[in-house]
């Protein structure tokens, strides 16, 4: 929801189902969930607003889905789409002081061992080749 917020402007029970890949009665059903958690302000055939909360909530499960999506790929060369897959499932149960420790090991690595992580790099692009 808060992707599409940021790219659209709205947020819409269709839009969510199709950015989920999941039927309309499922997305209604987990808003009518967030909406008695306080996250969500939602009506039936209304728009959908992130509370506060929510927002709060949103923004920073999206920043960990940002780190983790580049770690994945320039640290341990992982192919961009397997990548932001992996950061999807990765991102709700990480905790912060795992993020944390990954944010500064990719700082660490790319600082202190550029030649090394670019050999290392070279080497997992050349097995994803292999792998396609």
């Amino acid at each position: 929801m808060y992707i599409l917020h940021k790219n659209k402007g709205v947020i819409r029970v269709k839009d969510i189902a199709k950015m989920m890949r999941v039927k309309p009665p499922s997305v209604v059903d987990a808003l009518k969930k967030l909406s008695e958690k306080g996250l969500v302000e939602y009506e039936k055939y209304d728009r959908i607003l992130l509370t506060d909360a929510g927002r709060k909530i949103a923004e920073d499960t999206y920043s960990k889905h940002l780190l983790l999506t580049q770690f994945f790929i320039d640290i341990l060369g992982i192919p961009p789409e397997i990548a932001e897959h992996d950061a999807c499932q990765f991102e709700h149960y990480v905790s912060e002081i795992t993020v944390q420790r990954i944010r500064e090991f990719a700082q660490f690595i790319q600082e202190q061992c550029p030649y090394v992580l670019k050999q290392f790099l070279k080497e997992k692009l050349a097995e994803n080749a292999e792998f396609k």
